[in-house]
């Protein structure tokens, strides 16, 4: 969403942009719009449904020499960002880099928590081999600053609050939750994965259910962990992946927000919650 809100903003003030990405075919119909330049990919090590660009140098030497862009942002530092720096360092072009992910917190929940620091000291190489790094806050580029990566600078975040807002709270949509006005119900958006620590997600609304049992656990989002999670909680109702007007009629029923995840640069959900009028426990 970050990205794409970058490249729609950058369209409205007159630049053109195209867009190298790795192959994902559940995305690739809905993103048409970007014209993109599909490369190859593998599944990320226990999470199929993310997908990790192969290495791309000679292709993006040829297309940047045919048609040179005044500048490259690499928005991920796998195999295909590291060879997009390359060839952007060798064409001369200007290249940064965002910060989006903490990989290296990521490797703790997928049994290769050993590599943690390895993986570290490749994300600070790789940005320091790039004219900048954006982040999406002062306290993050405080961080990766103590951690010796050159030239931080904050892009920061926002929500459209016309599509977030309490007016799209739905009576029929909690119907169909089974909870009426009086009943609470807690939310939670995002990817359905280990990293997104959601077992204490589903231990606070067991406290919360014991003292209000009415209450309702709504999780919209998919990933490898929905299914052992809805066999051992059939009570939770998993919506599966929304967007746009769906997603934000889901924000607005609902009344409070549980984020428990410990690996985020930034969250953008909890902005869109907090604009639908929620209360927002994270």
């Amino acid at each position: 969403m970050t990205l794409a809100r970058c490249a729609e903003g950058l369209r409205s003030l007159g630049n053109s942009i195209s867009v190298i990405r790795p192959r994902r075919h559940l995305f690739d119909r809905s993103a048409r719009k970007y014209d993109p330049t599909l490369v190859r990919s593998l599944p990320f090590p226990g999470y199929s449904g993310v997908r990790v660009g192969l290495p791309a140098g000679g292709s993006l030497l040829r297309c940047w020499t045919e048609r040179r862009p005044d500048a490259v942002y690499v928005a991920t530092e796998g195999p295909l960002g590291w060879s997009a720096v390359s060839a952007a360092r060798r064409l001369r072009i200007p290249v940064f880099s965002g910060f989006h992910t903490n990989f290296h917190t990521f490797s703790e929940h997928y049994h290769i928590g050993w590599l943690s620091g390895l993986i570290y000291r490749y994300l600070i190489a790789f940005h320091n081999r790039t004219a900048g790094t954006f982040v999406a806050t002062g306290d993050l580029r405080s961080d990766l600053e103590a951690r010796g990566v050159k030239n931080v600078s904050v892009l920061g975040r926002g929500v459209d609050s016309r599509l977030f807002t309490p007016e799209r709270r739905s009576a029929a949509l909690r119907r169909a939750w089974r909870a009426s006005d009086a009943d609470l119900v807690a939310l939670y958006v995002g990817r359905v994965a280990m990293e997104k620590n959601l077992a204490l997600a589903i231990a606070s609304y067991r406290a919360m259910q014991r003292l209000k049992p009415g209450i309702r656990f709504v999780i919209v989002g998919d990933g490898p962990e929905r299914a052992p999670l809805q066999k051992s909680n059939p009570d939770l109702i998993f919506c599966g992946t929304h967007t746009g007007e769906s997603l934000a009629e889901r924000y607005a029923s609902a009344d409070i927000f549980l984020f428990p995840s410990e690996t985020e640069t930034f969250g953008n959900v909890t902005l869109e919650a907090m604009a639908s009028g929620l209360a927002v426990v994270a």
